[in-house]
């Protein structure tokens, strides 16, 4: 398995990321909230999983110029010794 090239980027900076890590909370959450807040809703955190899973998906394959302009600013760092 390679990486590709800008995967510290892409993981601190791509909206699918950060929602697919959200589609993951909701997750979670449908399963340990009704042990701790009965009075929400059946399957609610299942459709936000769903919704937020959806908006990954999307955001996959739409331009994100600013994480890329971010990136160009950053300061090079060594990989190792």
């Amino acid at each position: 398995m390679q990486l590709i090239e800008d995967a510290k980027t892409v993981l601190l900076r791509a909206w699918s990321v950060r929602l697919a890590l959200l589609a993951a909370v909701f997750s979670a959450m449908e399963v340990a909230l009704p042990f701790f807040a009965p009075f929400v809703p059946p399957h609610t955190m299942a459709i936000l999983a769903v919704v937020a899973s959806s908006g990954a998906a999307i955001a996959r394959v739409v331009a994100q110029p600013k994480m890329r302009e971010q990136q160009a600013n950053w300061p090079e760092v060594e990989d190792g010794p």
